[in-house]
């Protein structure tokens, strides 16, 4: 027997009749795979990672799909080479509508996450409001990333929730955002002396920027007090609620040096006194 003859040997599997060179062509396609996912991690995607500097968490996602997609092509392949791919479809039909339908969620997550790949509007490191939470991306993942609130609390959000809901990157905004510390001061304060004041509190802290300066709002007559609110730009974003602490600490200190009351809510109750036929109708 000459190795054409061997190649050409049936072997009978169930209903299927295959041959050597079936096997000897599925263990090729299933090598080449796998040399071609060695190249895809180790070699190829390098140089275009240099160039386009991109950041760890997207170069492992990129890989990974890039993976993925040669698997995929190679089970296809040996499918279709043993002439069962369109067997299996055609009595799958069924079966596999009911996995898409169940699985759609799975699949909306996996589109998102190779947009995001693909357009970079998330990176690892970035800062993101989602729903009122404030974290930093640690990793992205095809289908889901994984965020660290401010709690220091790891959370997985489906890619699907980046891509369709509203989401508030802080870190892709080039321009420095401006928050606001609103303050009352009592009626009869000086208020020029108080518009110092809050100008200084904030410019005495580091991470408040010089440029564009910190500026002060006189709000409005409140009940009980006369209010300001404090503007002031910054690029500290995940720990924004820790910068405005130290400036109401800062704030606080500073009235107190120079006698500007902080004032409490009153409310100033007047007493009519009956007239004397009236307590009598009364009684």
């Amino acid at each position: 027997m000459d190795f054409k003859e061997f190649l050409e040997l049936h072997i009978n599997i169930g209903k299927f009749q295959l041959t050597v060179a079936h096997f000897t062509f599925a263990i090729l396609i299933f090598l080449l795979a796998k040399v071609l996912t060695w190249l895809i991690r180790h070699v190829l995607l390098e140089r275009y990672f240099r160039t386009k500097r991109l950041d760890k968490g997207r170069q492992i996602a990129i890989k990974q799909f890039l993976s993925y997609i040669v698997w995929v092509l190679a089970v296809f392949g040996m499918l279709q080479l043993f002439g069962i791919s369109s067997m299996l479809f055609a009595s799958s039909a069924a079966l596999l509508v009911g996995i898409g339908l169940g699985l759609q969620d799975s699949f909306r997550d996996l589109i998102s996450g190779i947009i995001i790949l693909m357009e970079g509007t998330v990176e690892v490191g970035d800062v993101l409001e989602v729903d009122g939470i404030v974290a930093r991306v640690s990793n992205i993942g095809l289908r889901i990333s994984k965020l660290e609130t401010r709690d220091r609390v790891s959370i997985l959000i489906p890619n699907s929730n980046l891509v369709i809901n509203k989401v508030t990157n802080w870190t892709h905004d080039d321009q420095p955002t401006r928050f606001h510390v609103k303050v009352g001061v009592a009626y009869g304060s000086d208020l020029k002396l108080v518009t110092k004041l809050l100008i200084k509190s904030a410019e005495s802290h580091k991470l408040v920027l010089k440029d564009p300066p910190a500026a002060v709002q006189f709000k409005n007559f409140g009940d009980s007090s006369l209010d300001f609110e404090l503007l002031f730009y910054t690029q500290e974003f995940l720990r924004i609620e820790f910068l405005k602490s130290d400036i109401r600490y800062a704030i606080e200190e500073n009235f107190r040096e120079n006698n500007v009351q902080i004032p409490f809510p009153q409310r100033d109750i007047w007493l009519r006194k009956l007239e004397g036929n009236a307590s009598s109708q009364l009684d």
